[in-house]
């Protein structure tokens, strides 16, 4: 398995952690605390550039989670956020920061990526799901609507 499709994996699992914890903790949950604390109890070992790519994917999809929160309800064609699987909704949080704010990765790049995850963690549809909202996103950042 590449770097980066390890870091992206690491990344889904993080953000799906993050959100879960966000959802039953009574106290605010600070981002820096909640990294440290993932990587020292999960991952300690890896790769430091495995670390430093997937610190990058998830600072910046937790940073910008409100406006990439309203491209997936805006691209996502009557889909609401809480009637999608953690899953898909956390799979398309890290694929439109990475289309949207790393320009310096293809497009078709970051979408088969996020395809791939999808297959692997998602359900059956959540591939063709992910990849129909990505392209959707894709075309509109080409055109310079986002």
């Amino acid at each position: 398995m590449g770097k980066r499709r390890k870091a992206r994996e690491l990344t889904l699992q993080f953000l799906y952690q993050y959100e879960s914890l966000k959802e039953t903790s009574s106290q605010e949950l600070r981002l820096e605390e909640q990294i440290e604390l993932y990587w020292s109890m999960n991952f300690p070992s890896h790769n430091d550039e495995i670390k430093e790519f997937a610190n990058v994917l998830i600072t910046g999809s937790c940073e910008n989670l409100d406006r990439v929160d309203c491209i997936i309800t805006r691209y996502s064609q009557n889909w609401r956020l809480s009637r999608m699987s953690k899953i898909d909704r956390n799979i398309l949080r890290m694929a439109i920061y990475e289309l949207a704010y790393l320009r310096n990765i293809p497009p078709p790049v970051t979408i088969n990526e996020a395809v791939e995850l999808a297959k692997k963690y998602g359900t059956d549809e959540s591939g063709a799901f992910i990849n129909g909202i990505l392209d959707r996103v894709r075309i509109a950042i080409e055109k310079q609507e986002l």
